[in-house]
């Protein structure tokens, strides 16, 4: 038997001689070409790169590398750097700007590398050739045909659109074009378009130069995309009849210059060959060792509608020339495939007779089967690999989403149920004490006015989302004046920043500063903004509207707190739908920011946020009328001040500090409730029995510590800690554990039942409540058994004889 050594020796012999068959194989060099190419964004350069390729498949020897800069010259030049770092053996280059380029060309030139510059020109004549049109003929043979297409002594308006100013194509057409005109009195060029080769950049100006002058005779543009761009717009004014615009590049294809030609869409174009294919057959002769000349101009010629079916039978043609010499190329690969694969096969089949002879048939077999099923086994581990990764990440995402939906229903559950707790208690209290005179109630109506608005407000808010959602909402611009616009909503908040102490403070650099605004949309922003500027902002904190005019028809307002802030990672979320800041406990639909923004941007403006000390944000909005031309305008008279937001409407009531007459002995209860109606509410209900001492949430342990209560009642969404939390923390706590507590929230899932028993809570009540709360309360006092008190609602002992679920 062989051992491990022998065979392996044995082995090395046959791989030798299976190398030594391909020593007599002729060995060919392979030329390197590599062309930095400008950018492929439109059809002309992918032309180029397709006359390169084919050019080059003639040529099994050549490798075409071909790089595209993506009109970027910083990497346009890397990849220059990158070429002659790999010492190609040709370099081609379309330059994206001139003078830039220069330098990183001359380095190729000094590497020794011939260069053939395409298309554009770069400074100087540091280069082996350059191959492309005359552009300065290009612009004259455009200014020719408008000559000579114009009525003798024929008044002529013109609009030039050219490309890219530093570009020498858009310099050179330019100069060609100005040339002609020079000594043709009659032509006048009306305006000129600075475009950058995209169709995109004609748009706004032209539309503003054919609103200043009605009409023109003639457009040229540099390119036919730009034409076509012009045609478009002169289409929007309708005067696509009336105006002749001539292009340049004469592309074959659907969206070529040629049939925009033939469409009539464009009067004439010039034919700008894009040299793919000179480029290639100069490189060629260049590695062949001939002499070739320094520019290589190549023709063109002007294509309008008495030659455009001739041009176009003509490159249907070569284009039908082209496919069949690709496919002939292609058969030719196949069949050297085919050749390379015979070879392959018969290679291997000498090397298993070998090693047949060598090693036996059955120790190959086991060897192969071995490596085939090792490697079976490592694809399938990589498919399952792969397949778990990708249903962990579509876990996770439907995880988050989940989150996103079950935050967003139970804010807004919160949102509801808390003025509606208020509004049928307030109503309920009328309804017992309908022996009294109306002039009694002004603290529940004024409960009852002030929670329907938030209902409706809340409401407001949904239908708005769905507006924006489905794109029915119609800006109505109306001239206001921006400052009183914003004091009018300022002076709205000014009880509330008395209530609380803070600092509110409007100032602007200028008073009259006159915008076009559709005025609900932003008196919901505004109000919007300074609502959560007083809901995150503490007593005694600050709070600043700022309005500036800061140059370039723009106006930016800014307002500040200061309040818990908002964490950078989240200054883009806060803006998505039903989402808010990590730092935000308080509840909210989470729909009030990204309304926010779409009011703004349907303004055509924007909205920005930065926080330090607070939060801060900038609204930055645009004077005159031209960014809201497509909508209806309207030269209001009627003065602001009669335009009330919601809270003017609101009544300004302060509830009084409520008399306390208690009979001796009497228990005390600890409210812990941020809601300040709600605590009133209450207190008032359960004072003529208990003492009630309230806590905002920010002091609940310490003064529930101070003054021991009797009974504790909690609400789950507060400011620094949530009811659950809080309620833990007393049950740990042996001089807290003792006291029932009652958890009153507005959820009312079986997840949030089960917090409460893990936070050690005695009940649980969900809002809206009616009047069961003071005998609730009786009932969870220490000597009172459960069912001595006759309610008249469902009551159901859950979990533990002392732990009650209440759902009214």
């Amino acid at each position: 038997m062989l051992d491990l050594n022998q065979l392996r020796k044995i082995f090395i012999a046959v791989l030798l001689i299976l190398s030594s068959c391909d020593t007599s194989e002729k060995q060919e060099q392979t030329y390197k070409i590599g062309f930095a190419q400008a950018m492929t964004t439109d059809n002309w350069r992918e032309e180029m790169n397709r006359a390169m390729k084919v050019e080059a498949s003639m040529h099994p020897d050549f490798n075409l590398q071909i790089k595209d800069a993506q009109n970027d010259v910083a990497k346009q030049i890397k990849q220059i750097e990158d070429f002659i770092s790999k010492e190609v053996d040709v370099l081609i280059v379309s330059p994206i700007q001139s003078v830039p380029i220069t330098p990183v060309i001359e380095k190729a030139m000094k590497a020794g590398i011939p260069t053939i510059v395409i298309d554009r020109k770069i400074e100087g004549s540091n280069y082996t050739a350059y191959v492309g049109a005359n552009n300065i003929e290009i612009g004259k043979n455009a200014a020719n045909y408008i000559v000579s297409n114009s009525k003798p002594n024929q008044e002529v308006e013109l609009i030039e659109i050219t490309g890219l100013q530093t570009s020498s194509p858009a310099f050179e057409r330019s100069q060609g074009f100005h040339e002609v005109l020079a000594y043709h009195e009659n032509t006048k060029i009306v305006a000129t378009i600075a475009g950058d080769w995209e169709k995109t950049s004609v748009g706004d100006n032209l539309k503003s130069i054919l609103d200043s002058v009605g009409s023109t005779d003639y457009i040229f543009a540099h390119n036919d995309r730009m034409a076509m761009g012009a045609w478009e717009i002169a289409r929007s004014k309708n005067l696509e009849d009336s105006i002749q615009i001539i292009g340049v590049d004469g592309l074959f294809g659907p969206n070529g210059g040629i049939q925009l030609v033939k469409e009539d869409i464009l009067t004439a174009t010039v034919l700008y060959p894009t040299g793919g294919a000179e480029a290639i057959k100069l490189a060629v002769q260049l590695l062949e060792g001939d002499q070739i000349d320094k520019n290589n101009i190549l023709n063109t010629v002007v294509i309008d509608e008495m030659n455009v079916d001739i041009m176009q039978n003509q490159f249907n043609k070569m284009n039908q020339q082209q496919n069949d010499i690709e496919q002939q190329q292609s058969v030719i690969r196949e069949q050297i495939t085919t050749y390379n694969s015979q070879t392959n096969l018969l290679k291997i089949m000498v090397g298993l007779i070998l090693l047949l002879l060598l090693l036996g048939f059955w120790a190959v077999y086991l060897v192969f089967k071995l490596k085939k099923r090792k490697r079976i086994l490592e694809l399938n581990n990589e498919k399952i690999i792969t397949q778990r990764n990708q249903i962990e990440k579509f876990a996770e995402q439907l995880k988050i989403s989940n989150e996103v939906k079950i935050n967003f229903f139970t804010a807004l559950s919160h949102e509801f149920k808390t003025p509606l707790t208020l509004i049928t208690s307030a109503i309920e209290s009328i309804a017992q004490n309908h022996h009294k005179q109306l002039k009694d109630f002004s603290y529940e109506t004024n409960l009852i006015s002030k929670n329907s608005g938030r209902l409706l407000r809340l409401i407001n808010e949904l239908l708005d989302f769905r507006k924006l959602e489905s794109g029915s909402f119609r800006l109505k611009p109306l001239k206001t004046n921006l400052y009183e616009f914003i004091k009018n909503i300022y002076q709205d908040f000014e009880t509330e920043a008395i209530r609380k102490s803070i600092d509110l403070d409007l100032a602007a650099n200028n008073k009259e500063i006159i915008v076009y605004i559709d005025r609900d949309m932003m008196d919901k922003v505004f109000f919007n903004m300074l609502s959560n500027a007083f809901k995150f902002t503490p007593k005694n904190g600050q709070i600043s509207i700022k309005i500036e005019k800061t140059g370039n028809n723009k106006v930016e307002v800014r307002f500040k707190d200061s309040g818990i802030g908002i964490p950078k990672e989240d200054f883009q979320k806060i803006f998505d739908p039903f989402r808010q800041a990590g730092n935000n406990t308080k509840p909210s639909s989470g729909l009030g920011l990204y309304i926010t923004r779409q009011f703004i941007e349907l303004h055509k403006g924007s909205i920005s946020v930065s926080s330090h000390q607070g939060a801060e944000f900038r609204i930055e909005l645009l004077q005159g009328k031209n960014h809201l031309s497509e909508y209806l305008f309207s030269e209001d008279t009627s003065e602001i001040e009669n335009e009330k937001s919601e809270m003017a409407l609101q009544p300004k009531f302060i509830p009084e500090e409520l008399p306390q007459s208690l009979i001796e002995n009497a228990e005390t209860i600890l409210i812990i409730e941020d809601n300040e109606d709600l605590s009133y509410l209450l207190k008032k209900r359960l004072l003529g029995d208990y003492q009630v001492k309230l806590s905002d949430g920010t002091d609940a342990i310490s003064k529930a510590l101070e003054i021991i209560p009797d009974i504790i009642i909690c609400d789950i969404n507060l400011p620094e800690k949530s009811g659950f939390e809080i309620c833990k923390e007393l049950k740990s706590d042996l001089r807290t554990s003792h006291i029932p507590t009652l958890i009153l929230t507005a959820l009312s899932d079986e997840e949030s039942r089960i917090k409460a028993l893990k936070a050690g809570a005695d009940s649980y009540i969900s809002k809206p409540f009616r009047g069961v709360l003071a005998q609730l309360c009786l009932l969870l006092l220490p000597g009172v058994p459960p069912g001595e008190e006759n309610f008249s609602f469902s009551f159901h002992w859950w979990l533990s004889p002392t732990l009650a679920d209440l759902q009214i």
